[in-house]
């Protein structure tokens, strides 16, 4: 399973899963993108349900372990503006904090024990902790490395918001060039890895 989703969240989870032919029980492994707060509301009820166990990089580990509410910054007009209006929603929202058990390094981490096909990857820049996970199949699961709904954009590309912009052009490059192929946003659907590549260019 990929991020904990939003705070109070949890129903939503127990609608989903029941939609695919899987026991809660079957999830092994919740691999946490980053620890924005929209990424790790629901972490701690969500593991409660699967006992799963739950990686995070160490680098932003805290986040979810002090139940932390961070709002990056933007990086475009409408990403700052964006920004400064949810800045103003964080003291009424609340992290269940919960522990990692899985801390992920830079070197990220295999899948095959866990029968996928694929890898985790670290991939900053959205946040100083951002994984991605990268299947051999091309298809990568970025987190907020992209994103492709409105109202945080109206077409696939490039986030609205990091906390170092440079450092995550550098992170897609290495994406790019480890194989990804179709792009799996956080919020919005999935599309081609090319226009990540034109963007950047």
């Amino acid at each position: 399973m990929i991020d904990g989703g939003f705070p109070n969240k949890v129903g939503d989870f127990r609608k989903g899963i029941q939609r695919i032919p899987i026991e809660p029980r079957e999830i092994q492994l919740m691999v946490i993108t980053h620890g924005h707060w929209d990424h790790i509301g629901s972490a701690r009820e969500i593991r409660e349900i699967t006992g799963a166990k739950i990686a995070m990089h160490r680098r932003e580990q805290n986040r979810l372990e002090e139940g932390l509410k961070i709002m990056p910054p933007g990086v475009t007009l409408w990403g700052r503006i964006f920004s400064r209006i949810n800045s103003l929603f964080l003291p009424f929202i609340r992290i269940p904090p919960t522990e990692v058990d899985v801390v992920l390094e830079d070197e990220g981490l295999s899948l095959t024990e866990y029968g996928i096909a694929g890898k985790v990857v670290y991939t900053p820049g959205h946040s100083p902790g951002s994984v991605s996970v990268l299947l051999e199949t091309g298809e990568a699961f970025v987190g907020d490395m992209a994103m492709n709904r409105f109202p945080l954009c109206i077409g696939p590309g490039l986030p609205i918001f990091a906390e170092d912009e440079q450092q995550l052009m550098q992170s897609w490059k290495f994406l790019l060039d480890q194989g990804a192929r179709t792009i799996y946003p956080a919020h919005g659907k999935p599309f081609p890895a090319d226009i990540i590549r034109e963007a950047l260019a």
